[in-house]
């Protein structure tokens, strides 16, 4: 996507910052990599910089070894030849600013957005400038979807659901039937439908029994799983994107139980669950009538409380809910006041997940993923639909 220039100057200016500097090296910044819409294929092996000011043209700075290589990138070009000539250009073409935008975050409260090393903010700090964090016009003009990538998002989370869906009931032939089966064998199952439905992902979904489904982040494998049998709690977590251009990933968990009578202790911290989920909706809602944008924290303070207030906040382990992009794990705003302190306000045109979870040592856990779209106007609008508001029971037979 082409870089809008004359939005960021405008950001710019009402933020009061007088330029953005972006910075990678080795790809060691992909926030930079993505804001001024990097193509297949490019082998940059040298330090570059591209630098907007809040007024005038951008200037790019790269090395006389690789000429050409930034080409696509409107603005000025300077090839340096040493670090000596590097130094003295980077001066030259920040003349006048004062406060500097960066992939930075004092002190790492945001990790997504601490991109630039230590020893390079002391290099642009030693010019005289003061750097503040990127992080608002990184989600303005990184983290925000098009119309076709909203199109993008339904479609995967369509594929998704009917994956979801497919999941359980397969595990339900296979109990019927006498069969074992494991939790590799399902996430291996949905693994490769994935590809016949034109769907991609980093890794394997998330298939986890009983004891295994109280550790967020399991992951069967075909050395360590567990069998699957009549009476099993099971929770599934799935997240793709569409193999196309562009595309943007969907991301949901639904928890199950192999049989028709899950115990109260699984009906109980499922409830628990589902609710905390529904009150960080309603949340946004409400501030969305206002047409107020939440704070990523003030929302996980909300789905935070009502699991704190059933005395279960200790086994709700992780933030509430991450952005959603180009990566499963975006650069936008989170759900987030445990891990970190997110301080970005959510902005219209970004997606979220809500997705708290209880996890109970040595017994299982639950977990309800949905995400949640903020459109232009601040509506709301969640997907992963239908959501799930009762445990799933699997048809195993008698």
């Amino acid at each position: 996507m082409a870089i809008d220039i004359a939005g960021i100057q405008a950001a710019l200016k009402d933020l009061k910052i007088d330029g953005w500097l972006l910075y990678d090296f080795h790809g060691g910044n992909p926030i930079a990599r993505k804001v001024v819409g990097w193509r297949e294929g490019i082998l940059l092996t040298r330090r570059w910089w591209y630098w907007i000011p809040q007024s005038g043209e951008p200037t790019r700075l790269h090395s006389v070894i690789e000429p050409t290589h930034l080409d696509f990138i409107p603005g000025k070009k300077i090839l340096y030849l040493s670090w000596r000539d590097m130094t003295e250009h980077l001066r030259e073409m920040m003349s006048g600013a004062t406060t500097v935008a960066m992939e930075y975050s004092p002190n790492c409260a945001i990790p997504y957005l601490s991109r630039v090393d230590a020893g390079t903010v002391e290099l642009v700090r030693s010019l005289g400038k003061k750097i503040v964090s990127s992080k608002d016009l990184v989600q303005f003009f990184e983290s925000r979807w098009t119309d076709e990538q909203v199109a993008m998002h339904h479609e995967a989370e369509r594929k998704l659901m009917a994956l979801k869906d497919g999941a359980y009931a397969e595990i339900g032939a296979r109990l019927r039937r006498g069969q074992r089966t494991n939790e590799f064998e399902i996430q291996q199952w949905m693994w490769e439908r994935f590809e016949t439905e034109n769907l991609t992902s980093y890794d394997a979904p998330i298939v986890a029994v009983n004891q295994n489904s109280g550790n967020p982040h399991y992951g069967p494998t075909a050395e360590q799983h567990k069998e699957i049998h009549k009476g099993d709690f099971v929770l599934i977590d799935y997240w793709a994107k569409l193999k196309q251009p562009d595309a943007v990933y969907a991301d949901y968990t639904w928890t199950g139980f192999c049989g028709p009578h899950p115990s109260d202790r699984h009906r109980e911290i499922f409830d628990i669950v589902i609710a905390a989920r529904d009150a960080a909706v309603d949340y946004l809602k409400q501030r969305s009538a206002k047409k107020e944008t939440p704070f990523g924290w003030e929302v996980d303070d909300v789905s935070r409380g009502v699991i704190d207030k059933k005395g279960y906040g200790k086994y709700f382990i992780h933030r509430t809910g991450h952005n959603i992009g180009l990566e499963v794990h975006g650069n936008g705003a989170h759900i987030d006041n445990f891990e970190t302190q997110d301080d970005r306000q959510l902005i219209p045109r970004t997606c979220f997940s809500i997705e708290p979870g209880i996890y109970l040592p040595n017994e299982f856990g639950v977990r309800s993923e949905i995400d949640v779209y903020m459109g232009p106007d601040f509506d709301i609008h969640v997907t992963g639909v239908p959501i799930q508001k009762e445990l799933l029971l699997v048809d195993v037979g008698e």
